[in-house]
């Protein structure tokens, strides 16, 4: 399993409520993309927003943050986001009451 933090800074007009209709309106686009477990919009007060996106395998990650959706970011939010991915080792989820340990992917590439 794969996360990647995606953040980019909000131009001055894009403030938290534009921010945040924004995000309500496009999130049910995510529900098809392939390989995508789970996305978590993001805003802070520091002006940055963006996303928490797990993902079942990096190949899935590094096809999505090309192209169209690439290209909206910059249009969008006038700069490149910054991208980290990163292999997740163990996944603890109070909800589910579960504890998932992961075999070793990317590293071992």
């Amino acid at each position: 399993m794969i996360t990647a933090v995606v953040r980019y800074k909000l131009p001055s007009q894009i403030d938290h409520a534009t921010c945040r209709e924004h995000f309500h309106k496009i999130a049910p686009n995510f529900r098809e993309v392939t390989g995508l477990i789970s996305k978590h919009f993001v805003w802070s007060q520091s002006g940055w927003a963006g996303g928490v996106y797990q993902w079942e395998g990096i190949e899935d990650a590094k096809a999505f943050y090309t192209g169209p959706w690439l290209d909206g970011i910059i249009q969008r939010y006038g700069m490149k986001p910054q991208i980290d991915l990163y292999e997740v080792f163990a996944v603890t989820d109070n909800t589910s009451g579960k504890v998932e340990l992961f075999k070793e992917t990317v590293a071992s590439k």
